[in-house]
C-alpha cells in the first residue's frame, strides 16, 4: 500500500502536488493549532486595544480642543471618575441614588432576562405553530409584524395605564419587544427544514408532532438561538425606555436621573456600562450556540 500510494504522489504531477497542499491547508485552517490559536488570539487582542486607544487619544484631543463645552463632552478621565463614584461609597453616598452601578446594571439585567425568557417561552412555541400549520400563520404573522414595528415609547404609556409604575409595565414592555424577533425567526427556521428530513420521517410513520418535535425542532435549533439573542439585543436597547417610569434600581434610571441634571460624564459611565455587559452577553450566547448546535458552520 505504501509503495502504491508513493507511486501515485510521484504520478500525480503538479496537479496532485498542488491539490494535496490545498486539503492540507484547508484541514489547517479548519483546525488550527493551540499554538495559532493563541497568537490568533493575541494579535486580535493587541488590535482591539490599540483601536480602543486611539479612539480615547481622539477623545481626549476633541475636548481638549475645546470643540463643545466640557459639559457637553467630558473628558475620558471625568467619565472614569463618574464610574468610580457611581461604584463606590462616597462622602456617605451609596453610588447613586443609594445603589451602587453594579447594581443598578443587576436589576436591569434581571429584568432583560425575565421579559426575554417570557418571550421565549411563548415565540417559540408561536413560531413553531406559524410555521406548520398555514391558517394560523395567516392569522398571526400580520400580528407579529405589527408588534415587530411598533417603538417600545410607543405603547409605553398605555401599559402605564394598565398596570401602573411598577415592575409589571416594565416586565411587558420587554416581552413584547423580544417576542416578534424569536416568533419570526422561529417560523422561518421552522419552514426551511429541508423535505426530505420531514418526508423520510413520514415514511418510517412518524405523526405531525413527532416530525415537529423530533425534525423540524432540532434542525431548526440554530436559527432560533439567533432569534433568541438578537431579542436579547432588542431588550437591552428597551429598558432604558422601560425605566423611565419609576426605573431606580436600575441603569436606565440612573441615566435619565443623570440626564435631569446634566451629569454627562455619568451619563456616559451608565452608557459604557450597558455596551460592556452586552458585549459580555453576547459572548456568552456566542458559547452557549457553540455548545448546543456544535455543527453550525460545519455542514
Amino acid at each position: 500500500m505504501t509503495v502504491i500510494d508513493d507511486t501515485a504522489k510521484k504520478t500525480a504531477g503538479p496537479d496532485g502536488v498542488a491539490a494535496d497542499a490545498t486539503a492540507r491547508r484547508s484541514r489547517s485552517d479548519a483546525h488550527p493549532s493551540p499554538s495559532r490559536r493563541g497568537a490568533d488570539v493575541l494579535r486580535w487582542t493587541a488590535l482591539r486595544l490599540l483601536a480602543l486607544a486611539v479612539l480615547l487619544a481622539a477623545w481626549q484631543a476633541v475636548v481638549a480642543a475645546g470643540v463643545w463645552p466640557r459639559v457637553l463632552v467630558p473628558a475620558p478621565g471625568d467619565v472614569w471618575q463618574a464610574f468610580l463614584r457611581a461604584s463606590t461609597v462616597h462622602d456617605g453616598v451609596r453610588g447613586v441614588s443609594g445603589h451602587l452601578l453594579v447594581e443598578h446594571l443587576g436589576v436591569s439585567l434581571r429584568r432583560i432576562g425575565i421579559g426575554t425568557g417570557y418571550a421565549t417561552l411563548v415565540g417559540v412555541p408561536l413560531g413553531l405553530l406559524i410555521g406548520v400549520v398555514r391558517p394560523l400563520a395567516v392569522v398571526l404573522e400580520p400580528a407579529v409584524t405589527f408588534l415587530r414595528t411598533l417603538p417600545p415609547l410607543a405603547y409605553l404609556s398605555l401599559l402605564v395605564i394598565w398596570f401602573g409604575i411598577d415592575e409589571a409595565p416594565k416586565i411587558w414592555l420587554l416581552v413584547i419587544a423580544a417576542l416578534p424577533p424569536i416568533t419570526a425567526a422561529t417560523a422561518a427556521a421552522v419552514r426551511g427544514v429541508p423535505g426530505d428530513l420531514v418526508e423520510a420521517a413520514h415514511a418510517l410513520g412518524a405523526g405531525p408532532v413527532s416530525v415537529l418535535l423530533s425534525i423540524r425542532l432540532p434542525a431548526s435549533l440554530p436559527e432560533i438561538l439567533t432569534g433568541v439573542r438578537i431579542a436579547v439585543g432588542i431588550a437591552y436597547t428597551s429598558v432604558v425606555a422601560a425605566e423611565t417610569i419609576n426605573g431606580v434600581p436600575g441603569i436606565g434610571g440612573m441615566i435619565r436621573d443623570a440626564q435631569r441634571y446634566n451629569q454627562t460624564d455619568l451619563v456616559i459611565a451608565g452608557l459604557l456600562a450597558i455596551g460592556l455587559s452586552g458585549i459580555v452577553l453576547d459572548a456568552l450566547f456566542k458559547g452557549v450556540e457553540r455548545a448546543a448546535v456544535p455543527w453550525r458552520g460545519r455542514v
